[in-house]
């Protein structure tokens, strides 16, 4: 029913170290002028999907900043916009690509224990998230140019980030741990997207039609 003895986590799923491979690329990608996923050694695959992930997740962020940006031109915003929808396929790609990886890995699964409806990979999704909140608090906690007020605040707010954290990480070793017990069993979710593609999207069928009969 599962793959290692009773009690026992594989090497392949940690949170913890999940958690720490989180915040390592973060500081790295953000140092770095030209980020890229491969720049932080992946010595297993699912740490590679896991970092392609938060990868996906790091550039989604950064992308959004660019459409906040006071006074941004109208051809920014469209341009931006597409490279949010290709970005978010990509993050929920990756996420399925994650279940499937650890559905590979579970083994047979106990059909009569309870289903749970959050997958390992969208709590991956989740952690890889809080990473990047956690990272831009603490900027914010001791950036110079701020008040004493705002460095409190965003104190606190990291504070309760971190615990956050901690409480997901938990419960996602302890989700795995009974899926290989055979006392919880998950599925995989597709998420399908319909944005992107050209056949179910309105808007881009609609205009595709539009040029044939123009």
């Amino acid at each position: 029913m599962g793959l290692v003895r009773r009690g026992r986590l594989p090497p392949m799923l940690n949170a913890v170290q999940i958690t720490h491979l989180h915040d390592q690329a973060t500081l790295r990608w953000h140092q770095d002028e030209t980020p890229d996923a491969a720049s932080v050694p992946a010595p297993d695959p699912l740490t590679e999907l896991v970092l392609a992930q938060h990868h996906a997740n790091f550039d989604l962020w950064h992308e959004e900043d660019k459409a906040r940006e006071p006074e941004v031109p109208d051809a920014c915003i469209a341009t931006v916009k597409h490279n949010i929808d290709v970005l978010n396929q990509k993050r929920n790609d990756l996420v399925e690509a994650i279940d499937r990886t650890l559905l590979a890995a579970a083994g047979d699964q106990n059909p009569a224990a309870p289903l749970q409806s959050e997958t390992p990979g969208l709590i991956v999704d989740r952690l890889s998230i809080l990473a990047l909140k956690i990272y831009h608090t603490a900027e914010e906690a001791h950036r110079i140019t701020a008040s004493e007020a705002h460095r409190q605040k965003n104190l606190d707010r990291l504070a309760l980030l971190e615990e956050q954290r901690n409480d997901l990480a938990a419960c996602l070793d302890f989700m795995w741990k009974e899926v290989l017990e055979g006392k919880r069993r998950f599925k995989l979710y597709r998420q399908m997207k319909m944005y992107n593609d050209p056949e179910l999207n309105p808007m881009m069928y609609a205009h595709k039609v539009s040029r044939k009969t123009g």
